[in-house]
């Protein structure tokens, strides 16, 4: 086989999409450094700037998604799907891929469709535990689905998955006492205070944001714990605002954070949306977590990835609609636990796949070779 394959990774949207591609594509080049990959995105979404920024070529298809709240501008999508369909067709014949993975995301659909059709060897990256509407389509036609959860061949052929796990950052590791003390002296933590880190997602979530804006209005002056908070890019101007009328050291502000594996390690708990990276993340990190999951997302699919840790008492969940109501207190409950927190901690640590990337290029690598 020749080491200088070319391959096309298709997909994106948000951080949940695109790092995992991105962690594909280095492994990808960590074991065949002559190969050539080209990323496949949709234009104007996070993957157009993240990509080029992690050392790769990209290129951006018009194509978008339905929007459940914004009935007239669905009557766009036929035309930027068949425009896509069109871009797509060129980037298949100039290119010339000798295989093509699809991540997820609005970008996937036009570019493995154009694929299959030109007899092109594809394989489905599966991370969430309920399977899209694209994915299940396009599973007819590809040669692989690399699944993260068991119990998918109620949504593709038994005989076509792969039962690998969704791939995490390298810098995502096991917790350990010494990379605990990094974390905490990063974000400016005294070594023995409860401390909760709040994530909404690459995008944010305002539900959590509110949440913590309550939870500092309520504590004008102490807290049992110092949070680290990822407020999302897309609210940190009206957060940072917030911050500076009601100032409080134990507050950590973080519009985005790009070294994760610090707040994992410095956080005796975490509460996340449930996206299927996410999830596999702190699976490997180790950590006691209760998911927030996002209700506006296709199929409710975080809902049942995050029951599916629920399932294995691995996790605990508060839904949206109950944040207000419980999510502070259920979270400073479960900080003064410390029995449940081990055992959450040691039922996420047995649902980690550390190797779930290299297993996923490796049945890339067969897909080229036969």
């Amino acid at each position: 086989m020749s080491k200088a394959f070319k391959i096309i990774i298709s997909g994106g949207g948000t951080g949940g999409h695109i790092f995992p591609a991105i962690a594909i594509a280095n492994q990808i080049k960590e074991q065949y450094a002559q190969a050539e990959i080209l990323f496949v995105g949709a234009l104007g979404r996070m993957e157009m700037e993240k990509v080029p920024a992690a050392g790769y070529p990209i290129i951006g298809l018009p194509v978008a998604g339905l929007q459940r709240r914004a009935f007239f501008k669905n009557l766009t999508l036929p035309g930027k799907v068949w425009k896509s369909l069109g871009h797509a067709k060129k980037i298949i014949k100039d290119f010339q891929p000798h295989v093509v993975v699809g991540v997820g995301g609005y970008a996937s659909g036009p570019i493995l469709w154009v694929a299959t059709r030109n007899k092109i060897p594809c394989l489905i990256q599966e991370q969430n535990s309920y399977a899209g509407v694209t994915n299940k389509l396009l599973a007819k036609k590809v040669q692989t689905v690399c699944a993260a959860y068991q119990g998918m061949e109620r949504f593709f052929p038994k005989e076509k998955i792969r039962l690998t796990g969704n791939p995490v950052r390298s810098s995502i590791v096991p917790v350990t006492g010494s990379l605990k003390n990094q974390g905490r002296t990063f974000f400016g933590i005294e070594p023995e205070r409860a401390t909760i880190l709040i994530v909404g997602g690459s995008l944010g979530a305002r539900a959590l944001n509110d949440c913590v804006q309550a939870f500092v209005k309520e504590n004008p002056v102490e807290s049992p714990v110092d949070i680290i908070w990822q407020c999302g890019g897309y609210y940190s101007a009206q957060n940072e605002a917030f911050m500076a009328a009601h100032p409080r050291p134990w507050i950590h502000l973080h519009p985005f954070i790009h070294q994760m594996e610090l707040a994992f390690a410095a956080a005796d708990l975490v509460i996340s949306r449930a996206g299927a990276g996410t999830i596999s993340e702190l699976c490997v990190a180790g950590k006691a977590v209760i998911f927030v999951p996002s209700p506006n997302v296709s199929e409710d699919h975080q809902m049942h990835n995050a029951m599916a840790l629920v399932r294995q008492n691995a996790a605990l969940v508060v839904p949206e609609n109950q944040v207000s109501v419980f999510l502070m207190n259920r979270a400073l409950d479960l900080i003064n636990n410390r029995e449940q927190r081990a055992l959450l901690e040691a039922n996420m640590s047995k649902l980690a796949r550390p190797q779930a990337t290299k297993d996923i290029v490796s049945e890339i690598v067969k897909l080229i070779e036969n």
